[in-house]
């Protein structure tokens, strides 16, 4: 059977009214069957590597492999199908090496992704048999900041042995995968580090807060020990000024002398202030603004 009429069976196929599933497998089988033994073809029989798809990424390898390995596991071989009603190709698996590619050599890390018993994939040129699509991805540091990407995409065909490379399609819906990862990864980071600046920024404004609460209390501890050092103070200088008179009848005289005339008698415990003082009298105001002279022995100090 040749590929061109296994083609047109397997579009037969995916509209369900020529062939099943079962009757496609069959005829890969017959074809599979009819074909030569062929070895598998070696790097110098394979000829130059197709240019592939390479790109550079603004971002560092540490952020690039996570991002490859993901869609390396995700058991997908993006851009490529089998029928026309299931256009996506599940099924692969991730692999350490691969014949066909041989051992890279170069600098970087290499991986690959493999989907066997393929029925003429779409997108890989000439194929119209069963066999294995691999996938091959190299990731590559440029600097600190920028990482280099290689994509490579061939079908094997399992009866010819021959090679199919992919016509762009699958190395770029592979990246567009990557490219996904990669960004919902940095988002993910981004809001990372956006939510922890801003916890960090909570935390700056409580301890400024907490630190405007302790300058405030200290400003009202100092601002209260200081009306208290002044009610001291006033206190003070009450005892100083304010006094009592001991005993009831105590006469108010008119002028320091004993001879001079009584203006008043005072009852005892009379609050009065000390206006001035001699050695023998003192010049006081009582409460109810009389003022005049009494005896130094008869007032004392406020208790």
């Amino acid at each position: 059977m040749t590929g061109k009429s296994l083609h047109k069976a397997i579009n037969c196929a995916g509209h369900r009214k020529c062939f099943s599933r079962r009757g496609i497998a069959l005829l890969a089988f017959v074809s599979l069957l009819a074909a030569p033994a062929l070895s598998w073809p070696s790097p110098k029989e394979k000829g130059p590597e197709g240019p592939g798809f390479v790109t550079e990424i603004t971002a560092p390898e540490s952020e690039v492999l996570p991002a490859v390995q993901a869609v390396v596991r995700d058991q997908i071989i993006h851009g490529t199908y089998q029928f026309e009603h299931e256009k996506t190709l599940t099924g692969a698996a991730e692999a350490s090496s691969s014949s066909y590619f041989g051992k890279w050599e170069g600098e970087g890390k290499v991986f690959y992704k493999v989907r066997a018993e393929v029925i003429a994939p779409r997108h890989f040129k000439e194929s119209g048999d069963i066999g294995t699509i691999t996938v091959r991805y190299i990731v590559q540091s440029i600097n600190p900041q920028r990482t280099r990407l290689r994509i490579d995409a061939v079908f094997i065909q399992t009866a010819r042995r021959s090679a199919h490379p992919s016509d762009g399609t699958v190395e770029s819906s592979e990246f567009k995968a990557i490219q996904e990862r990669l960004q919902a990864a940095q988002l993910q980071a981004q809001e990372a580090q956006e939510a922890r600046a801003k916890r960090e920024e909570e935390e700056a404004a409580r301890q400024s807060e907490q630190r405007n609460r302790a300058e405030a209390a200290a400003s009202l501890d100092a601002a209260q020990s200081s009306v208290q050092d002044l009610e001291k103070s006033i206190r003070d200088l009450r005892h100083q000024i304010e006094a009592r008179i001991k005993d009831p009848g105590a006469p108010l005289k008119s002028a320091p002398f004993q001879s001079s005339a009584s203006l008043q008698p005072l009852t005892a415990y009379t609050e009065v202030v000390l206006l001035i003082i001699t050695p023998h009298w003192y010049g006081i105001e009582t409460p109810n603004g009389q003022r005049g002279w009494v005896r130094r022995d008869q007032v004392e100090p406020l208790p």
